[in-house]
């Protein structure tokens, strides 16, 4: 299979298959319906903050831009807690006090990099919300959603969260696969592998998604809400320049048959359906990751058994407006062994703790995986990636922002670090490139995802 086709997932992040699990599967009740306005957010996280104070009580108070900055739609977002001081730095010396809040995956980093990996910790803010309108159709259609048989496809599902208080572990993964769900993203993201000795491989490529059913004004009567539209230019490496990729998943279908994929090949000037992505396929440049490593998860987890660990109290990486600062040069991001750690800010959130074990009789290069879910958001924040000889690989982070123009929480870059090469990924980098436009615009219709499209637009 050409590696070319392996970079059409780089723009299925939101429109991936489902994990599959055994057991039985409830539709939400009206009693769990009736916590979302009492002791839990819109979204099903707990409302109030933790016992030492550290995390605070949900608020929701800004949906868009807050009050507190000057923001206008197109300009870079203005970071909203720049004024916050850090409250201390974790470092290889004093990780122990620390380790009841770390993942496994941030120990080994600092066990492999003792001398540069740090973790700054500021305070924990939860001010952003979603629309009133995407609250409504979570309570108005979650006591309704259910399951295909196959579990491989939704019906009734609202936008926003499906399971919003999830009995077990694929409920959760469809409440991960929503969370990056946006109406409109299109953008040009630079990538880098960063070898040991600081050598680079680029990539980049031009990103573009249209998901109907994730309007700011949700509308039931859109024909299109059952599909999630992606396409890709790829510009780099240069053996694949010219590249264009497009296609659609269908969010309420049974079978494994949801997807569909075509591909433009410059050096042909032919359009064909591609083959089904998924799972282990090499993805970015150098195939560093796998398919399914996207905003570290998606796709199909048919492949896996899945289990809610628990909840558990984490510092991960979030609200990272600063890596999205043009001011924060390649040269100065992508040092040796993993990122400028100067540049990240963790905070302490309550995580959902996802567990996927892989399923005797399946293969891929990750036997277990540990997925660490912000309960307000229900989005990948830390994961944590295992081989077959159950040895720690690969420990990726998924920093976030509140975008304030799509009104939803959006991934900045994406950094997956792997433990035994001591190589690492940058992905969906965007400081030196123009800013990403998160609202609808004239590409946000069918017709522009379509084979015929590609084909004209083809060099």
């Amino acid at each position: 299979m050409s590696r070319t086709f392996h970079y059409a997932m780089q723009a299925c992040a939101i429109a991936a298959g489902v994990a599959l699990a055994t057991g039985s599967f409830a539709k939400t009740s009206a009693e769990d319906i009736a916590k979302l306005d009492t002791t839990l957010t819109p979204f099903g996280a707990e409302r109030a903050g933790n016992a030492d104070g550290t995390i605070p009580a949900w608020t929701g108070k800004w949906v868009g831009a807050p009050s507190t900055v000057n923001y206008k739609p197109g300009e870079r977002y203005p970071d909203p807690y720049a004024s916050d001081k850090p409250l201390f730095t974790i470092t290889a010396q004093n990780m122990d006090q620390y380790a009841a809040r770390l993942t496994d995956g941030e120990k080994a980093l600092f066990k492999k990099y003792p001398d540069t990996f740090k973790i700054t910790v500021y305070p924990s803010h939860r001010d952003f919300g979603a629309p009133e309108s995407v609250y409504k159709a979570i309570k108005e259609y979650a006591p309704h959603t259910t399951m295909t048989k196959d579990q491989n496809g939704l019906k009734d599902f609202p936008p926003g969260v499906p399971f919003p208080v999830p009995k077990n572990g694929v409920e959760a993964m469809w409440n991960l696969r929503f969370s990056s769900m946006i109406e409109s993203e299109n953008a040009t993201y630079d990538q880098a592998v960063v070898y040991p000795d600081g050598n680079i491989a680029w990539g980049k490529v031009k990103y573009s998604i249209y998901g109907p059913r994730a309007a700011a004004q949700y509308d039931p009567k859109n024909s299109l809400n059952g599909r999630s539209f992606f396409r890709m230019t790829v510009a780099l490496p240069l053996s694949d320049r010219g590249t264009i990729i497009t296609g659609y998943e269908m969010w309420d279908q049974e079978g494994s048959d949801t997807r569909r994929t075509w591909t433009y090949n410059p050096g042909t000037r032919r359009v064909r359906q591609s083959p089904e992505f998924g799972f282990d396929q090499p993805q970015g440049p150098g195939g560093f990751r796998t398919v399914d490593d996207d905003r570290l998860f998606n796709g199909s987890g048919e492949r896996y058994d899945w289990k809610i660990v628990g909840k558990r109290e984490v510092y991960v990486p979030y609200d990272n407006y600063k890596l999205m600062d043009p001011s924060i040069k390649y040269t100065a991001l992508l040092t040796k062994g993993h990122e400028d750690m100067q540049d990240m800010r963790f905070e302490l959130h309550r995580v959902w703790v996802l567990q996927a074990t892989l399923k005797p009789g399946f293969r891929h290069q990750y036997a277990k995986r540990v997925i660490y879910l912000d309960e307000d958001t229900w989005a990948a924040v830390a994961a944590d990636n295992y081989d077959a000889r159950g040895t720690l690989w690969r420990t990726n982070f998924a920093p976030t922002v509140y975008a304030f123009d799509a009104k939803t929480f959006y991934a900045t870059s994406v950094f997956y670090h792997d433990l035994i090469s001591g190589a690492y990924y940058a992905d969906r980098l965007s400081n030196q490139e123009p800013m990403p436009i998160l609202t609808p615009n004239n590409q946000s219709n069918e017709a522009y995802y379509s084979p015929d499209a590609i084909r004209g637009d083809g060099v």
